[in-house]
């Protein structure tokens, strides 16, 4: 039977939106993010994590620093609360009217948020049920992604969902709810599947 998930976008979701992360070092978890993750390790729900990363296409980076992040993210939030993630996927493509240079990676992706082939590839891979799941991000990208996908999308009012004004979301893509942090998310999260 195919199991539910949360899709956890990374930057101003589980870490604190820092722009291009340059030196691994820099990558710091937002407060109570580790703990968010342990809960739903403990709820028994996939923790899988779908991210945009475009700087090896903008030639910021190779390919192998967005992994040194990732593997930098796990540690922490073990280190932190005992959390994993149980996949990551993130798109390090972007076309060429989007700012891509690099050759490698400069080209129009499904993967892209918020085109669905991260979600769709993930479900594939681990026998997810997208509809009965969640996707949880700080951009209004996250949301459209959820809706194009048939999720729930949370928009967190932390990373750029603090521009969310007077707690008014200014975008024609709406919320299913809007958290103030991760850990308020997954408060949400587990009285909609209990």
């Amino acid at each position: 039977m195919a199991k539910r998930a949360v899709f956890l976008d990374r930057d101003g979701v589980l870490n604190v939106e820092a722009g291009y992360i340059r030196n691994v070092e820099d990558l710091h978890l937002i407060p109570g993010a580790a703990e968010a993750v342990r809960q739903l390790n403990n709820l028994g729900i996939f923790c899988c994590l779908i991210s945009n990363q475009s700087g090896p296409a903008r030639g910021y980076y190779p390919l192998s620093h967005v992994e040194a992040l990732h593997e930098r993210l796990c540690q922490l939030l073990y280190a932190e609360a005992k959390a994993k993630l149980d996949a990551l996927y993130f798109c390090p493509y972007l076309s060429p009217e989007a700012g891509g240079t690099n050759p490698e990676f400069t080209r129009w992706s499904t993967w892209r948020k918020p085109n669905t082939g991260m979600l769709v590839a993930a479900a594939w891979e681990n026998d997810l049920d997208i509809f009965n799941s969640f996707v949880v991000g700080d951009k209004a990208t996250d949301i459209d992604l959820a809706h194009n996908a048939g999720a729930q999308g949370i928009l967190v009012k932390t990373g750029y969902g603090k521009n969310v004004i007077g707690g008014t979301y200014q975008h024609p893509t709406q919320p299913d709810y809007l958290a103030r942090d991760l850990a308020e998310a997954v408060e949400w999260i587990f009285l909609s599947v209990k």
